[in-house]
């Protein structure tokens, strides 16, 4: 059990951004409050000031410092990324329990874009704040720390425990997704994943298949590797490339249930068969992909678990209560249809 320390440290003033920018303490104060009457040049020198200086104006941080807004702010990769949205569904639920509401926001996986918004949110007087993932901006680590705002990282946990965080493990995904397809047979592999910029899930589930494949001597081919956004249509893409390959995989790791489904609409278009002809499989077990013909195999990730407890640890932190600052959740394969052993001989596309 931990509980956090109450102090903050000391903060830059408006006259510290305003030396540093090279302008008046007025003119600092006008960026902050009626910033469309300020020179866009300008207001951007004070604004990068600000940032270097972690500057949040002076009214806001002693309201921070002698009142409590009880707000949790989320701030996720996407709104368009359903699992996201259970997530945070499942954490305003349990926070409106204990009295407290949930503010919203999305960074489209740009680190330097969720670190302006935590800040405009710890202005608001938000205080407390939900995050997906490891990867982030020190300097994000460092405002909080700042401003005395307690944090937790979800649907991950930090292996240096570095950071509170909870979640599942996301390598261990798709290396027991690697096994099983290993056991039926599958010797050549092919990975649908997100961009791994800004995106230690995908990059983590990508490792797990490269670990199970290393095992059985086998090394993952990189032209059977795509990227692609989190769209049906974007996977759909991704996957004809891979089929149009001389010598296709003969199963398809998809790292979420999005990409799953799209390559499943591409298999059908080309003529190819689902399992007979190709295993496909996902994470995250959702209805999407378990309300497909055949059902998707796929790996259930405790995510309403990991909104609920993200909930909890917040709560007690800013009520001075123990809490867990560490937790791992199970994630499971739910066997569908779409895994079999592979075909025998060359596949046949349509046309």
């Amino acid at each position: 059990m931990q509980q956090d320390p109450p102090a903050p440290r000391s903060r830059s003033a408006a006259k510290d951004v305003a030396r540093l920018a090279g302008v008046s303490t007025a003119t600092v104060s006008r960026v902050m409050n009626t910033p469309d009457s300020v020179e866009p040049a300008t207001r951007q020198k004070v604004l990068d000031a600000a940032t270097k200086l972690r500057y949040v104006p002076h009214g806001a941080a002693r309201t921070l410092r002698s009142h409590r807004s009880r707000m949790v702010g989320a701030i996720v990769p996407s709104f368009d990324y359903a699992l996201y949205a259970r997530t945070t569904s499942a954490l305003q639920r349990r926070l409106a329990e204990r009295g407290y509401s949930l503010v919203l926001a999305e960074h489209h996986y740009d680190l330097g874009a969720e670190l302006r918004v935590a800040g405009q949110l710890v202005q608001h007087g938000v205080d407390a704040f939900v995050f997906v993932g490891l990867d982030h901006e020190q300097a994000l680590f460092t405002l909080l720390e700042d401003y005395g705002r307690p944090y937790v990282l979800a649907w991950a946990v930090d292996p240096q425990r570095r950071h509170p965080s909870l979640g599942f493990d996301n390598r261990g995904t798709t290396y027991a997704m690697g096994r099983h397809l290993l056991e039926l047979g599958h010797r050549r592999f092919g990975l649908l994943s997100a961009p791994l910029a800004g995106n230690d899930r995908a990059r983590t589930r990508g490792e797990g298949l490269r670990a199970a494949l290393n095992e059985a001597g086998l090394a993952l081919d990189e032209r059977c590797v795509q990227y692609a956004p989190i769209a049906l249509q974007a996977a759909r893409e991704a996957m004809h490339k891979l089929l149009a390959l001389p010598d296709p995989p003969t199963a398809v790791v998809a790292t979420n249930d999005v990409f799953a489904v799209g390559a499943m609409l591409a298999c059908r278009e080309a003529g190819v068969r689902v399992p007979q002809d190709i295993s496909i499989t996902g994470v995250d077990n959702t209805d999407l992909g378990a309300t497909q013909t055949p059902g998707l195999t796929s790996v259930s990730t405790p995510i309403v678990d990991v909104g609920r407890a993200a909930a909890d640890q917040l709560v007690a932190r800013l009520e001075g209560q123990p809490y867990e600052a560490f937790q791992v959740f199970p994630a499971d394969i739910v066997h569908r249809g779409t895994t079999a052993p592979p075909r025998v001989g060359a596949l046949k596309l349509r046309g």
